[in-house]
């Protein structure tokens, strides 16, 4: 990668993205989120107010002290994928990057008014190049998407609902926006790991990613085809029982399974509307301002009903049927009671529409 001045140009030939809103690539929940409150009168203003209650300037200054910053004389691959990443997303001001000494790998971006970027060592010393790259890019899409801003208050309230776990109402009352916090970032979580995807462009690399994520540095034991019938396989399996524990498993998580972010980021990666973006089909960040809230919330609802609909899981199957056969039934309800189908008789082309209707009945539609 070479840098001249502010112009930075990446590493290998992808393509770049300029002026591309976080909207292009946030997963339909997310996003519907993100818009609302976006939308709200007064919405930063009350954030920044609470910056000083909240650790922003205590994590600055713990990371500025006690990890190591990434620049051009520490740690420079790093720094050469994080211009990288900013250049692709046309990210304009670059965020600090902090690497800190951790057996766990993981990797986050938090802060209110400026995002601070945090991989740990272990994951640096677990990820190829081009796997780290896309781990790069993820933290960019959160810096892009303002998820630090969340991020850091869900820090914040968890810290608090240990605090105040002896006070019995206060505690139900943290948690509960805990949870709600929680159930947001991992749909932000598939969001950025679209935004990892567009930078690295490299759908392989995202895949070794996680599955050594979830398997350690041992790509000549793991096969990604398998590993994506993981997913598949603890969607469809088990009965309502194993539905019910999938839930609990997830609540406290602040991150969706692994093999569930591969299943989702591969079926993203082989949709239309990833290839839009690539050919250069997106919406702009000086679009956001008349970004429609009521389309955001459509696409989250029209999403979860196909999510419903086409989902393996036992439960979400009971759902589904439930869902269907109900509005079979009101439909039913409401020609008997309208007598829709009396007067469907009574005409003179009715035979036809009788008739369906009996075939329907008959073959056990309910």
């Amino acid at each position: 990668m070479t840098q001249t001045g502010f112009e930075k140009t990446p590493a290998r030939d992808r393509r770049r993205f300029p002026g591309i809103s976080s909207r292009a690539y946030e997963h339909p929940a997310d996003r519907s989120a993100l818009v609302a409150l976006r939308k709200l009168s007064g919405f930063d203003t009350v954030f920044k107010a609470l910056s000083g209650l909240l650790p922003e300037r205590s994590l600055r200054l713990l990371f500025l002290s006690d990890s190591v910053r990434v620049g051009e004389t520490q740690f420079p691959h790093l720094h050469a994928m994080l211009l990288d990443a900013c250049y692709i997303l046309d990210l304009e001001k670059v965020p600090q990057m902090y690497v800190q000494q951790d057996p766990r790998p993981n990797a986050m971006c938090i802060g209110l008014d400026e995002p601070i970027i945090v991989v740990t060592t272990s994951l640096v010393e677990l990820l190829d190049e081009e796997e780290m790259r896309a781990v790069v890019g993820h933290e960019v899409g959160h810096a892009l998407s303002g998820h630090s801003v969340y991020r850091t208050i869900l820090l914040f309230l968890t810290n608090l609902a240990l605090k105040v776990a002896w006070i019995p109402l206060g505690n139900v009352a943290v948690m509960t926006l805990v949870t709600a916090l929680r159930e947001w970032f991992r749909k932000s979580e598939l969001s950025a790991d679209r935004a990892g995807l567009l930078v690295g462009q490299d759908v392989t690399a995202s895949m070794r990613g996680l599955m050594k994520l979830a398997g350690g540095n041992h790509l000549h034991e793991m096969n990604v085809d398998a590993f994506l019938e993981q997913a598949d396989e603890y969607e469809k399996g088990g009965d309502l029982r194993d539905s019910v524990l999938k839930i609990l498993n997830m609540l406290p998580r602040t991150h969706p399974f692994t093999t569930v972010r591969a299943a989702e980021l591969k079926k993203w990666s082989e949709s239309r509307d990833y290839q839009r973006i690539m050919d250069g089909h997106y919406p702009r960040r000086e679009e956001d301002k008349d970004a429609s809230v009521t389309d955001s919330f459509r696409e989250s609802a029209a999403h979860y009903a196909d999510s419903v609909r086409t989902s393996k899981d036992p439960l979400f199957k009971l759902v589904g049927d439930i869902a269907g056969g109900a509005a079979d039934m009101g439909g039913r309800l409401r020609d008997k009671f309208t007598g829709a189908g009396a007067g469907a008789g009574a005409d003179g082309g009715s035979g036809a529409d009788t008739g369906s209707e009996g075939r329907g009945g008959a073959t056990g539609r309910g």
